[in-house]
């Protein structure tokens, strides 16, 4: 995490070093990778983990889904991760201000009506954290955010495949926001 806060401070104050991009590095990583972290985050192309947390090429292994839905190829991904890759000991559930996925949640909460397709899909994943977040900050949407990252992480933490891992204290979950404007991470 001290990594991924040292990065994420460079990134807010743009003082970002770009690591380990070179051809030197690509030639590095033909052996094989040993990413330090898995990020989970969300699709949306202003939340790049990499740039966020200013890592280089093969530090960060991400899988991305929007709203950080949590379907058999995410799952399989982050079990991946967890029981073949002995360098990624941390998962981050990086969630995000204004997520186009939990503002349709939230909006089909609202109006009772969940969009039809994949994006329904989306909803109908994310709707019970929704529905379970309490109406009484002065920002639901970001609460939602929030609860949603939360929640993620300790369905992971609970998952059969990661389970035994996070008993054994090899392998920590830890659910995140990321905040746009100010491009701070914040730990939750």
């Amino acid at each position: 995490m001290r990594l991924l806060e040292e990065g994420n401070a460079r990134w807010r104050d743009n003082n970002s070093v770009h690591p380990r991009q070179g051809a030197d590095r690509r030639a590095e990583l033909l052996e094989g990778q040993s990413p330090f972290v898995t990020v989970l985050s969300c699709a949306d192309s202003r939340v790049p983990p990499e740039l966020i947390f200013d890592q280089g090429l093969g530090d960060v292994f991400t899988i991305r889904s929007a709203g950080q839905v949590l379907d058999e190829s995410v799952l399989g991904s982050l079990s991946y991760a967890g029981l073949h890759i002995d360098s990624t000991r941390l998962i981050v559930v990086l969630g995000h201000q204004s997520c186009g996925a939990v503002t349709a949640a939230v909006e089909a909460h609202e109006s009772g009506e969940v969009p039809e397709g994949h994006v329904g899909y989306l909803v109908e994943e994310i709707l019970p954290v929704v529905e379970a977040t309490p109406e009484e900050g002065d920002d639901f949407l970001d609460d939602c955010v929030r609860a949603n990252a939360v929640d993620i992480a300790g369905r992971l933490q609970e998952d059969e495949d990661l389970r035994g891992l996070v008993e054994a204290g090899t392998l920590e979950i830890v659910p995140a926001r990321y905040d746009l404007e100010t491009g701070a991470v914040t730990w939750l």
